[in-house]
């Protein structure tokens, strides 16, 4: 018997228009007016609720979309769902863990909202672990989900790998699997698949005209786009803002104005695309052109604004927004954070009164970029949800001012770590110099679980690199092509380093010749491992091979080639090569320019030509030149430049030990003993003290560092029994050693 529809009554078609206006008005952010009308309904049901929840949540208030979901009378699945998509949305993984195991019933909605939000977290253990658990696998929602973060992470293959296994495909499912290739830029898989679909939809379409657009092939998007059935408006954008995003504004403008129907979101596009281009006149002018305007219209002006340093004209914009919302706010304060006005980004920030995420980690952020530490932690411990992307920004802010205690301090705090949170200790380690805690970090990271990706493996290497540890190196690199990074040219770059300076130099140039495509880097790091391995000859020869291939290189090449010369006593070619970085290659000579070069001439005996040097030079000497004339003046024994050397580098570097040490034993081989009290005098004066010599080893895959006077070490009475033995062997034999390198201990 067929169900008879019956009319809405009055009160039901009211309650229909009052959710429906709640949910428009929570789109376009107007949230107190979604509250009003929320507050004065008086027949509440069940959509209301959910409606003025998901409001709360989408907006950035999730404290008062929790209060809601407690305060309801009575909770359907669909609010359940909507609680936990709320905080999905807004990046707080625990507390939907936490409402997911409490949910009384589960739809597949539940289960793929919460693998979603693993997923959305870069937690993929924990998603794949939910997914085992379905009670029913047949429905292709969840596997499509997994499918998508799988290619998100780029782990491409076993995205494939579930597609081909999944029971029940649907058509999203083979959107899905497209879209890993095409999202990752595989467009040649992402051609074959595309051919091999037996049904295909307007976004299978887009899908490939967004991949063509993504590798800058518009003629190719441009193709797929005029075979479309049906193209819509996400085809018409994508194919505009490629030409857009490419430069090729006025083809951007002509398919703009070709379209049958402009809806809001082409309008945006067209503004977002103008601003690109900085033609802020053009975007202005649509703007104004608009039938109507939305919060994100409002939002792509300032970004704009912002992105064209028009700082003024964005904030005018924002104090004349109907209805300002977060986004907008947090793009006036990620603007004066950029140009370092951090007290006026604070002003913006302290009138949000519904702040999100993302505006406190821009607000921290900008403490951190500006330096002011103090204020960033301040800030974070005000937080009241963090995300795992504040905690990283902290991270790698304390990192970067060299604070690594803080940072670590900060890392073993958090309760979850991602991928990043990994990467941005481990990069930490290796930027301030402590490579054996990059490495025990990279394979406690291994310990706990976590697959390392590229910046992982390149900061490995770099450790390896600086530890002159080669079998860890080895093991790295087989981690490496196991995992499918072998032609990932920020890896390949770390391993040629990290060979050259391990010594292995022939090793370092074929793994150069076996990457498929090379950069400046990669050239820069094979004659800089020339250059350290004392192959000055071989160093110039690539570096004339680099030139040959029409790569122009830059101020690193120069300081690799210039130092093979200086190592290998090449004067000629030396100043040959510096007058072609000058003149040929108009590049202002650096620091470590100018270092080589009276390396050069040091090393060759021509102190005199270095010191007129160092004072002819237009900009003022630093301590890295000042030092290699102070090296120079000890292998010559020239005491009276040296004094002089010494002298500017005390200046430059008053606490540094080697500095004392490598003048006083200058003046006692000449013999001037008054002098040398005095530089010990000057030390004691200046409270500089040694620093204690470090040496390693490595044994069975672990590296074992020696701290001169360290009684920490466990088995250094072994140790020094051991030496004593291996020195009295050693005077046993007719070894002379010469006692002039001995002269002070540089310990």
């Amino acid at each position: 018997m067929k169900r008879i529809l019956k009319p809405m009554s009055g009160n039901g078609s009211l309650v229909f228009k009052q959710n429906t206006k709640i949910t428009q008005l929570g789109k376009s952010g107007r949230i107190q007016e979604a509250i009003q009308i929320f507050d004065k309904m008086s027949n509440k049901n069940a959509v209301s609720w959910n409606s003025m929840i998901s409001v709360y949540a989408k907006n950035g208030k999730i404290n008062d979309a929790r209060r809601l979901f407690d305060e309801m009378p009575q909770k359907n699945l669909v609010s359940w769902n909507t609680m936990i998509s709320g905080y999905s949305h807004n990046d707080q993984v625990h507390e939907a863990e936490a409402l997911f195991d409490k949910m009384p019933q589960r739809d597949s909605f539940s289960w793929t909202l919460m693998i979603t939000c693993y997923i959305r977290n870069g937690e993929l253990d924990k998603a794949k672990y939910l997914f085992d658990m379905l009670p029913d696998k047949q429905d292709p929602v969840c596997w499509n989900a997994l499918i998508a973060g799988y290619a998100k992470s780029q782990r491409i293959e076993e995205s494939r790998r579930f597609f081909d296994i999944m029971p029940v495909k649907n058509l999203v499912s083979w959107n899905s699997m497209l879209a890993a290739y095409t999202q990752n830029e595989l467009m040649d898989l992402g051609l074959k698949f595309f051919l091999q679909m037996e049904d295909k939809d307007v976004v299978s379409w887009n899908l490939m005209v967004h991949g063509f657009v993504q590798v800058g092939d518009l003629e190719s998007a441009s193709l797929f786009f005029n075979k479309i059935p049906n193209p819509n408006v996400v085809s018409w954008v994508t194919l505009f803002s490629g030409y857009a995003k490419n430069g090729k504004i006025e083809e951007a403008k002509r398919i703009f104005e070709e379209m049958p129907e402009k809806s809001i979101i082409s309008w945006n596009a067209m503004i977002a695309g103008y601003m690109q281009n900085s033609r802020i006149g053009d975007a202005l002018k649509i703007f104004k052109e608009m039938p109507e305007r939305n919060s994100a219209s409002w939002t792509a002006m300032i970004n704009g604004y912002v992105r064209n340093g028009k700082l003024e004209e964005a904030r005018q914009l924002l104090e004349q927004m109907p209805s300002r919302n977060v986004t907008a706010q947090t793009s006036m304060i990620s603007g004066y954070v950029q140009n370092m006005r951090i007290d006026e980004a604070r002003q913006i920030f302290d009138q949000i009164s519904s702040r999100d995420a993302v505006c406190w980690n821009t607000m921290i952020g900008g403490y951190a970029q500006c330096g002011k530490m103090r204020e960033a932690i301040k800030l974070f411990k005000q937080m009241p949800r963090k995300n795992l992307v504040t905690w990283n920004t902290l991270i790698a802010s304390f990192a970067q001012s060299g604070q690594m205690n803080t940072a670590i301090d900060i890392f073993e705090e958090m309760k979850e770590k991602n991928l990043v949170s990994w990467n941005s200790i481990i990069s930490g380690f290796t930027q301030n110099g402590l490579f054996l805690e990059a490495l025990q970090h990279f394979v406690l990271m291994g310990k706990e679980g976590r697959k390392p990706d590229q910046s992982t493996f390149a900061c490995g290497l770099i450790a390896c690199a600086n530890l002159a540890a080669l079998p860890i190196g080895k093991q790295i690199q087989d981690l490496v092509f196991k995992s499918g990074y072998y032609q990932d040219l920020y890896v390949m770059n770390a391993l040629i380093s990290m060979y050259s300076k391990c010594g292995r130099i022939s090793k370092a140039e074929r793994i150069f010749r076996d990457t498929d495509t090379v950069d400046i880097v990669s050239w820069n790091s094979l004659i800089s491992g020339y250059a350290l391995n004392g192959y000055g000859k071989e160093a110039i020869k690539i570096f004339e091979e680099m030139e040959a291939k029409g790569l122009c290189p830059d101020q690193v090449t120069f300081v690799g080639v210039l130092s093979a010369c200086s190592h290998a006593g090449l004067i000629d070619q030396g100043i040959k090569l510096f007058k072609l970085m000058t003149e040929t290659y108009s590049i202002d000579p650096g620091e470590e320019h100018h270092a080589c070069m009276v390396d050069l001439l040091g090393r060759a005996g021509k102190l005199e030509e270095a010191y007129k040097f160092i004072t002819e030079m237009l900009v003022r000497a630093n301590a890295g030149t000042w030092g290699a004339l102070l090296g120079a003046c000890r292998m010559h024994r020239n005491a009276g430049l040296g004094k002089i050397a010494a002298e500017k580098l005390f200046e430059y570097e008053p606490h540094k030990t080697s500095n004392y040490v490598l003048m006083s034993n200058i003046h006692a081989e000449a013999g001037r003993w008054n002098e040398v009290e005095r530089v010990r005098m000057l030390m004691k004066e200046r409270r500089v003290e040694k620093q204690p010599g470090c040496s390693w080893i490595e044994v069975k895959n672990r590296i074992h560092p020696f701290f001169s006077d360290d009684s920490a070490e466990t088995r250094t009475i072994d140790i020094c029994e051991a030496l004593t033995l291996l020195t009295l062997h050693a005077r046993s034999t007719d070894f002379d050693p010469d006692i002039e390198l001995f002269q002070v201990d540089h310990g």
